[in-house]
């Protein structure tokens, strides 16, 4: 759903935030704090709205789900990696040389706690507010709502520190409360089991979707309860800890997974308000990158995105998806992610994810397509060539919505939770993994295969639709890391490239050479990805590509280079916070 009257007021409400809201406890440079008059800014339930959507601003921009939460941190994996050399930026994060220095780590960490403290101020003033006890039904109903969202929005963006830092300061009252700025590391469980409560009491403040003018981008109950799941599944798995510098799950996993399975299940149980969409590329295409209104509700909470600058919109499309020349119709964009060889073989040549997730070509100044070679192939859920309304030139900021939570995900969380806690896969689970794949398969039963009904064979099927559904989409890397298999698959992905590499194995069929010809501005292969090379060398009237032959043993060692188990599935603290909070110490090995 695309921002129209909700992005006007975030402007606004930015405005009102940064001019007193803020009192921000920084923790790059800690100034004195002044405490806004919160009587005005909490007076009625106008302000109150304005107050929240300033909470809601630091979701968007660079330095989050702009361009570094969304594109920068998940990568390197199995199913993605990012283009380029290592440097000391976002290709050193990807391939794990992480260091305390590295440029693009500080404005993410500041972004997402001074989204906390708005949040704060709003959660410690609304319910003191006349109106919220005492108001007409409508005023209770709205600031109950605003209550709501502003405890959704500090779990969210402590969800993204956890995830990417692990123990982490942790303050749940607004600043100018605080006697001392200078906060040390909390323990994350407590800070989760805090924030799952947070989100149990946010769900119940919240209207479902369709109720009271919601929409995609303001949280709504389905929204707080599927976020809520996602947290427990953090919370119950595994996770580099401080004092063992070990990857472990804490003994009580279950109760977690329980709370996963029951939020998951109530939010099923209401399809008038979530489901799928019947088409997995219009969910992308017309939703996502043409900007319409999503009518089954799949995508349940997205990041708005508006203004065309680097604080308050974001990179997709620009940044990633097919690489598009500036002379284009389209405009200039694409390239920063490459999807492995082995990924693009990982789905099955019918699953109409595979050319949603992945594009093949790249885009001359003439608008024709032509393919690229196996090791250069883009993610494709962000696509500048399918805006709905095009923009031609070299504009970075395109509009685009990062969307936080599907409801496929939903499905997938709770077949994961349900085979775990009934020590193998219900009917119910199994109901709910394959109406995922049905649907990357329209209804074709043939060639949805058979669901496994052992509990390790079940999980390895969820592990493996994860995978494939949610490509692209920030999400495969910290699966990985809860289920303590990032190290696992990366050697996995690796292995497999080099049967890739040497044409042998489920890989013996892969060409080493394809064949296309221009068709219009579209381009046509001579035969299939799945079929070797014809015998001949070049063929006239076709252009050859090198598909397979850049897939060397120096491609292959840059994935992941330097991933280290029990280090770096946590990034280090950047430097300019250190040194500005003498209560912050590095762990993990850093």
């Amino acid at each position: 759903m695309k921002k129209t009257s909700f992005y006007k007021s975030i402007a606004l409400a930015t405005a009102l935030a940064v001019g007193g809201l803020t009192a921000c406890q920084k923790y790059l440079d800690v100034a004195p704090i002044s405490q806004f008059d919160n009587e005005a800014v909490f007076s009625d339930v106008s302000n109150a709205t304005l107050a929240v959507l300033g909470a809601y601003d630091l979701l968007s921009g660079d330095p989050t789900y702009g361009i570094r939460i969304s594109m920068y941190y998940p990568y390197d994996t199995d199913e993605m990696m990012t283009s380029g050399s290592l440097d000391n930026g976002r290709r050193g994060i990807a391939r794990y040389n992480l260091l305390a220095g590295n440029t693009e780590l500080a404005s993410s960490w500041n972004a997402l706690y001074q989204g906390i403290e708005r949040a704060n101020l709003c959660i410690a003033q609304i319910p003191k507010m006349a109106q919220y006890t005492n108001g007409t039904a409508t005023e209770q109903r709205e600031l109950r709502r605003l209550h709501g969202e502003a405890l959704t929005l500090r779990a969210q963006y402590y969800l993204e520190l956890i995830r990417t830092w692990g123990d982490v300061p942790a303050p749940m009252t607004p600043s100018y409360t605080q006697t001392d700025l200078f906060l040390a590391k909390e323990d994350r469980d407590k800070v989760y089991d805090n924030l799952l409560e947070d989100l149990r009491v946010a769900a119940d403040m919240l209207p479902w979707r369709t109720e009271a003018g919601a929409r995609n981008e303001r949280i709504t109950k389905g929204a707080a309860k599927a976020l809520r799941a996602r947290m427990a599944l953090y919370r119950g798995g595994f996770s580099l800890r401080r004092d063992t510098k070990q990857m472990e799950r804490r003994a009580d996993f279950a109760k977690y997974y329980q709370i996963a399975r029951d939020e998951t299940f109530a939010i099923m149980q209401r399809r008038d308000q979530h489901t799928l969409n019947a088409n997995f590329e219009t969910l992308f295409k017309q939703f996502v990158n043409g900007m319409q209104p999503d009518p089954a509700g799949e995508i349940m909470f997205e990041v708005g995105s508006a203004g065309g600058s680097a604080q308050s919109d974001s990179k997709l499309g620009y940044y990633n998806g097919p690489r598009l020349d500036a002379a284009s119709r389209f405009g200039q964009g694409g390239g920063g992610i490459n999807p492995l060889p082995t990924y693009f073989y990982a789905f099955d040549s019918t699953d109409t994810r595979r050319d949603v997730t992945i594009t093949l070509y790249q885009v001359a100044a003439n608008n024709n397509k032509s393919p690229q070679r196996l090791t250069t192939i883009t993610d494709g859920k962000f696509r500048r060539d399918w805006r709905g309304t095009l923009l031609p030139g070299t504009a970075q900021n395109l509009g685009y919505n990062w969307p936080i939570i599907r409801f496929a995900d939903v499905l997938l969380m709770f077949a994961e939770a349900e085979n775990e806690l009934k020590n193998g896969p219900t009917a119910e689970a199994i109901a709910a993994f394959e109406e995922v794949r049905k649907r990357a398969f329209r209804g074709n039963l043939n060639r949805v295969g058979t669901t496994p009904t052992t509990k390790a064979a079940f999980f390895d099927a969820i592990v493996n639709e994860r995978y494939l559904e949610f490509g692209g989409e920030g999400i495969r890397k910290y699966d990985l890391i809860r289920w303590n298999l990032l190290k696992t698959k990366i050697d996995e992905a690796k292995a497999n490239l080099t049967d890739l590499q040497n044409a042998r194995g489920r890989y013996a069929n892969v060409p080493q050479y394809i064949y296309w010809r221009q068709n219009g501005e579209e381009y046509q292969l001579l035969s299939s990805l799945y079929r070797p090379s014809p015998s001949t060398g070049q063929i006239t009237g076709w252009t050859r590509v090198d598909w397979r032959q850049n897939v060397t043993a120096t491609y292959i060692t840059s994935i992941a280079q330097y991933f280290t188990p029990n280090k770096t599935e946590l990034f280090p603290i950047n430097q300019q916070a250190l040194d500005a909070n003498p209560n912050l110490k590095q762990d993990y090995g850093y």
